[in-house]
């Protein structure tokens, strides 16, 4: 059953233009599409354990994105998305607009 289940993965992912890599008989791993990106943004005015979840919602809404990680203590989020349908820029606007204003770090 199990490398039947792994056929299938490696077969949808073909199709999703991604590239199957079988690491071993029990499982695959699939690769990220070359598109994807991760980058880190420099949040402001998170003040209260509540902040956060705004930001992260926000910036979740983001066409693209995939995952957002939102370090309370470093006032950063770290946002991993599809670069060829989200933007650094999209992505920050988003939390600008609810009230906490991000810049990319690094560029």
């Amino acid at each position: 059953m199990r490398r039947h289940l792994t056929i299938a993965l490696a077969g949808l992912a073909s199709i999703a233009g991604f590239t199957a890599i079988i690491v071993a008989p029990t499982g695959a791993a699939i690769a990220a599409p070359a598109s994807e990106q991760t980058k880190t943004f420099a949040i402001k005015n998170m003040t209260c354990p509540t902040c956060p979840i705004t930001v992260k919602t926000a910036m979740s809404r983001v066409t693209g994105v995939k995952l957002v990680k939102i370090d309370f203590a470093a006032k950063t989020a770290t946002v991993t998305y599809d670069a060829a349908i989200a933007t650094p820029a999209k992505i920050a606007a988003a939390s600008t607009d609810v009230g906490y204003p991000a810049q990319l770090q690094g560029g």
